[in-house]
């Protein structure tokens, strides 16, 4: 690596990542991204053998949703494929208990099979000694046996024709099932090297910039943060309440203990986390269950408009859901951002906003509450970047 290459990625790591998606919010909170009403900001000059600033910052963005949309697609599918390796699991340990109810029938109905043929291996049937017998009382007796029998002989039979017909069933859904385990882990993989391929054009990128143009790129992308978050706050749109349910509260101190972790995609605590599994660990040390990924976030909670916007709130971004962070109050959120960051406070227009969701709808809020005092270095560092990003195994 040349002495340039070298210390352009190294200036890639230290400039706190770069850029951010960072426009300005969308009318209404469950509507699509949409372009601001205000006029963009100019391009910054460029040298006249490159690109300007502005097209660099809008590249490396494109470049970054990319990777992420890649990494939420990889997140569901391993959550199918967690559920179909329980799905597998419990099969095969339907079809053994199947299979062993079936070798019990066997046992049984070869019984039947040896006592039939004792039975008939005399001169006479059964049956036909209950009829010659001369004592009326012991016929009736020898009759009602031979009917429990004869009862007891179909019901024998009954079992195992159904224990086969199980047993059979379930072999072919295990069959079935692990099919579909295969199939899945196969599309896993192809999705984890495109996040890789990804990540790998973003780090080609950041490779190949100059120290003047990381440093005019993450200028341009702070007055993007900086104009984005003025507007939304002096609109007076995030009048909701600023005391979360008291779930909100035990999932924003779950978000507080996990600051300063890196970020790392696929991963849910509890060294490293993404955007959806800090979201969604958070909620789970709560109490409350929600998907793992930040589309089902999106696509199942209830929907919130940003005048009720509540601390404990998720807030998504973009068109495709593929970013989500959580409320904290005074229009700040908890993120873990992109690779190369680490889980630290935002603004909440640092991103290009969707919507809102909240996981505990019809739960009260707090009568008192006060917003944790913020850990030093928590607003410190862009809001993405790109470092090392060790794919999971």
């Amino acid at each position: 690596m040349s002495g340039r290459l070298a210390r352009s990625v190294c200036t890639a790591a230290l400039m706190a990542g770069a850029v951010s998606l960072a426009l300005p919010p969308i009318p209404a909170a469950a509507a699509p991204a949409a372009p601001p009403d205000r006029p963009a900001p100019p391009a910054a000059p460029s040298s006249p053998s490159g690109p300007s600033v502005h097209t660099l910052l809008t590249r490396l963005q494109t470049l970054y949703r990319k990777a992420e949309e890649a990494t939420e697609t990889y997140n569901a599918t391993e959550e199918k494929l967690k559920t179909q390796h329980k799905r597998v699991d419990a099969l095969n340990e339907e079809l053994a208990g199947a299979r062993v109810a079936l070798t019990g029938s066997r046992d049984a109905a070869g019984r039947l099979a040896r006592e039939q043929y004792q039975g008939t291996s005399g001169t006479l049937a059964p049956y036909v000694s209950v009829l010659l017998s001369p004592d009326p009382q012991q016929a009736l007796d020898r009759g009602h046996q031979i009917q429990r029998a004869a009862g007891q002989h179909a019901a024998t039979v009954g079992r195992l024709t159904k224990d086969a017909k199980r047993a059979a069933d379930l072999a072919g859904k295990a069959r079935e099932a692990l099919n579909e385990q295969q199939v899945l882990a196969a599309k896993q993989k192809q999705q984890r090297d495109k996040v890789k391929k990804s990540l790998g054009e973003v780090e080609k990128m950041l490779a190949s910039l100059t120290g003047k143009q990381l440093a005019d790129i993450q200028r341009l992308e702070q007055k993007n943060i900086g104009e984005a978050q003025r507007a939304l706050l002096s609109s007076g749109r995030l009048s909701g309440s600023t005391r979360p349910s008291a779930a909100g509260e035990k999932a924003i101190a779950y978000a507080f203990q996990q600051f300063g972790k890196p970020y790392v995609w696929g991963a849910a605590g509890p060294d490293a986390f993404d955007c959806s599994g800090l979201t969604s660990q958070a909620w789970a040390h709560a109490g409350g269950a929600i998907p793992r990924t930040s589309q089902e976030q999106w696509r199942t909670l209830p929907k919130v408009s940003l005048d009720e916007l509540r601390p404990g709130d998720l807030v998504v971004y973009f068109e495709g859901a593929t970013h989500v962070a959580l409320y904290i109050g005074n229009g700040l959120v908890m993120q873990a951002p992109r690779p190369g960051g680490s889980v630290k406070v935002s603004p909440i227009a640092a991103n290009p906003l969707l919507g809102a969701v909240r996981p505990d709808a019809g739960e009260a809020p707090l009568r008192k509450y006060e917003l944790p005092p913020l850990p030093e270095g928590a607003t410190s560092g862009s809001d993405a970047g790109y470092g090392s990003a060790a794919a999971p195994s």
